[in-house]
């Protein structure tokens, strides 16, 4: 049987780290139908595009896009569609108030399944500026060179 704190990764969000600081995470539930859960299953979802809304007390994801499942026929949905996230009022509430102050936005930054479940990793997210993005492009270029120049002299 399936352990329930086996974590198996299905799509990551890789630009979220490159555009945002990422000041606090959150897990949450996503509700989907079947063929949505057997194309995950099988990998085919992406979040790049994908951004969160709180509307009427409750979380919306939109543009995560999971691809039809082949053998869905009449079952499928929009591979586009608005998908409500599975959170706590009172967390919804808690983020909803700090999505209000100045900067922040709720970002995806991952989608795997827990046992048999599918979360969704959120991040409390405030946006960079553009000197932020190029400081963090040097330093990945200056690690970069670090551990060549490492490679090269343990050779």
């Amino acid at each position: 049987m399936g352990n329930k704190d086996s974590i198996k990764l299905i799509a990551n969000n890789k630009k979220a780290y490159h555009d945002y600081f990422i000041e606090e995470k959150y897990e949450a539930g996503i509700s989907l139908v079947g063929t949505e859960v057997k194309s995950l299953r099988m990998g085919k979802g992406s979040i790049k595009e994908s951004y969160i809304r709180i509307e009427n007390g409750e979380m919306m994801i939109y543009g995560f896009h999971i691809s039809p499942y082949e053998k869905g026929n009449i079952f499928n949905r929009d591979p586009l569609r608005v998908r409500k996230l599975l959170v706590h009022r009172y967390e919804i509430n808690k983020i909803n108030g700090k999505i209000r102050e100045k900067g922040y936005t709720l970002v995806p930054l991952q989608v795997y399944f827990k046992g048999s479940l599918v979360k969704v990793e959120l991040g409390l997210a405030r946006g960079k500026k553009l000197y932020d993005k190029r400081d963090d492009i040097a330093k990945k270029d200056q690690r970069r060179e670090s551990e060549r120049d490492f490679k090269v002299k343990n050779i």
